[in-house]
């Protein structure tokens, strides 16, 4: 090799494929995470008729806190706050009540995305 291409060479920093997949597998869960939590939230916002803290008088009901859910995709483990409501039992539009294996939650994203572009 020539002294030019040992120069370049040099400079290359070494990359643990590994660990960059690792770290890659971590963001896009988060993201996903982020975002089903996010529609948890759009959805008990119309169930209620209001959004968090804004007082009307059509409200329906109340929030209540939340409470954790852990469920189980391709991608890892995800942990979904569940909004708690006064008068109505929650349930989510977007994943089957007591389903702890959520292979639709790839799916139901990937409908999400199509719809918004």
């Amino acid at each position: 090799m020539s002294d030019d291409t040992n120069k370049h060479l040099n400079n290359v920093v070494p990359i643990d494929e590994q660990a960059l997949q690792g770290h890659l597998n971590k963001v896009v869960l988060k993201t996903v995470e982020d975002t089903l939590n996010q529609i948890l939230d759009v959805e008990a916002d119309a169930l209620v008729g209001a959004d968090r803290y804004e007082r009307t008088e059509t409200r329906k009901d109340d929030r209540s806190g939340s409470y954790t859910r852990k469920r189980h995709t391709r991608a890892g483990e995800l942990e979904l706050k569940m909004p708690k409501l006064r008068k109505q039992t929650f349930e989510m539009a977007i994943i089957e009540r007591y389903r702890h294996r959520v292979a639709s939650v790839e799916e139901a994203l990937r409908a999400i995305v199509k719809s918004s572009v």
